[in-house]
C-alpha cells in the first residue's frame, strides 16, 4: 500500500488514459478533429468536453484527431495577449485535452468513420484555417481540407460548432450553415459579422439561437453557435447536445 501511495516521480510514465470505458461499444464512429488547447490559440475546451460528453451518452466511439503543425502563435490567457517568446504544436497540445489518446490528423480517413466533429476557439481560425488573418480569403489546411471534402463526398455528416463552421463554408461551396446570429445585440452576439464572411465565402448563413442547432439536410452538415453568443454555460451545452443527436442520426441512416 505504501508503495502505491509513493509519489510519482518526474520521470514516471503515465499510462495513455481511456475517455471511454474499454468495453466494446455498437455505435457510430466519429473522428473529433481538434486545433490546439485553449480558446485563444487552440480548440474551446469546454466546446470539446461538451461534445465528448454528448457522443458517450450517444454510445459513439471516439478517436481523436489533430493537425502535427505549429500554432500560429502562442496567446497567454490571463493577459489574452500573445507570448512572444513561447511556441507550441497542434497535435502535442490537442493532446492534453484527448487525456494522451490522439492521431495525427493526416491519418484520418472517411473511411474507418461514421462521423467528423469539429469544436471551435480561435484554432480553428488561426492552425486549422488562416481564417482570423484572411477572413474570406482564407486557407485551409490541407489535411483539414482533404478530410472535410473526403466525409462530404462519402455521405457522412459533419458537425461543427462556434467559428468552425468558417472550415466547411469555405471548403464546401453553397452548404448551409449557422454561428448564430446576424447582429450584435447589445454584446449578445459580439461575432455577429462572422455570418456576412460565411456569406462572402458562398455559403448560405441560418440564424438560430444558442441552444438550437441547423442541419443541411442534403450535404450532411450541421451546425450550432456554441460561445459565438455570450451567455451562460449550460445554454452551450444544450445546442452542442443538439449538434451532437443530429450528427448521430444521420449517421445511422
Amino acid at each position: 500500500v505504501a508503495s502505491a501511495l509513493a509519489p510519482l516521480s518526474e520521470h514516471t510514465p503515465f499510462p495513455r488514459a481511456a475517455l471511454h470505458g474499454s468495453a466494446p461499444r455498437p455505435g457510430a464512429r466519429v473522428a473529433l478533429v481538434l486545433s490546439g488547447c485553449g480558446v485563444y490559440d487552440g480548440t474551446e475546451i469546454h466546446e470539446a468536453s461538451a461534445i465528448l460528453v454528448h457522443l458517450s451518452r450517444g454510445g459513439a466511439e471516439v478517436q481523436i484527431f489533430a493537425p502535427d503543425i505549429p500554432q500560429m502563435h502562442v496567446i497567454d490567457h490571463t493577459k489574452g495577449q500573445p507570448s512572444e517568446s513561447e511556441t507550441r504544436n497542434v497535435l502535442t497540445e490537442s493532446a492534453r485535452i484527448a487525456r494522451g489518446k490522439i492521431a495525427a490528423l493526416a491519418a484520418l480517413s472517411a473511411a474507418n468513420h461514421d462521423a467528423a466533429i469539429f469544436p471551435g476557439g480561435f484554432g480553428a481560425a488561426k492552425n486549422l484555417s488562416t481564417f482570423a488573418v484572411d477572413g474570406k480569403d482564407c486557407k485551409v489546411n490541407k489535411d483539414v481540407e482533404r478530410v472535410l471534402k473526403e466525409f462530404h463526398s462519402a455521405g457522412k455528416p459533419i458537425g461543427l460548432c462556434c467559428i468552425a463552421p468558417v472550415l466547411a463554408a469555405k471548403v464546401l461551396k453553397g452548404i448551409e450553415v449557422t454561428v448564430g446570429h446576424e447582429q450584435e445585440e447589445g454584446g449578445k452576439w459580439p461575432y455577429a459579422g462572422t455570418a456576412e464572411a460565411i456569406k462572402a465565402l458562398g455559403a448560405k448563413h441560418c440564424v438560430k439561437g444558442v441552444a438550437e442547432a441547423h442541419v443541411d439536410k442534403k450535404n450532411k452538415v450541421v451546425t450550432t453557435p456554441a460561445f459565438m453568443c455570450e451567455t451562460e454555460i449550460h445554454h452551450i451545452h444544450d445546442g452542442i447536445g443538439a449538434m451532437v443527436l443530429k450528427v448521430l442520426e444521420l449517421a445511422r441512416k
